[in-house]
């Protein structure tokens, strides 16, 4: 219902993409039928639409990649994507990162068990990145998904390294931090404050 109006106050614009950074919204938002609420409308993941506008990051950085259980790239498998994105220095690393959704909180149990043996696929994707000199021996490593949830459960790996640091991200926000600079969030935030949104009651 909710759609049906925001289609109807916003019938003035032509909405071809709705752009998303979550699978599990991904997924929803087809179950809706977008299509018949936004005609000729798509729905795509922000990195395979930042690859469809050819925007790129080719640093030569090694990281690691977490490819969530329930990925919302759709349209190619997504180490293709995320290679095309960052360039050839990205390792997949395996395993369930233990927070699935609310898996974490309802069923920490079971949570910590699988976060046992992610730590030890970390450590293995770290020594991986570590053998080529892709990082230096007590560089932080960065370990880049798409999923929200995915994020939050790979924030708790922080200190489970041999050297150094895992940071986790978004890909989209380590592009951003890479091609915009580390003060792009705040600028954004700043911008769209001050006439960068169009405010509209629904």
């Amino acid at each position: 219902m909710l759609f049906h109006r925001v289609a109807n106050t916003l019938n003035y614009l032509d909405i071809k993409t709705v752009v998303v950074s979550c699978g599990t919204c991904y997924d929803q938002l087809q179950g809706y039928e977008f299509e018949k609420i936004f005609p000729g409308c798509r729905i795509i993941d922000i990195h395979e639409y930042l690859l469809e506008k050819g925007i790129t990051l080719k640093t030569g950085q090694g990281y690691l990649y977490h490819d969530p259980c329930h990925s919302p790239m759709k349209l190619q498998e997504p180490m293709k994507t995320v290679k095309a994105l960052l360039g050839d220095n990205v390792l997949k690393n395996e395993r369930c990162c233990g927070e699935s959704g609310t898996l974490g909180v309802t069923r920490p149990d079971i949570s910590t068990q699988i976060r046992f043996r992610k730590e030890e696929e970390l450590q293995k994707g770290e020594a991986e990145l570590r053998a080529p000199g892709a990082l230096g021996e007590k560089e932080n490593v960065k370990i880049l998904t798409s999923c929200p949830s995915c994020l939050q459960g790979l924030s708790h790996y922080g200190n489970d390294l041999q050297n150094g640091l895992l940071e986790a991200d978004y890909i989209v926000v380590e592009m951003a931090n890479q091609i915009l600079g580390k003060e792009w969030l705040p600028a954004y935030v700043d911008a769209a404050n001050h006439g960068g949104i169009e405010r509209v009651l629904v």
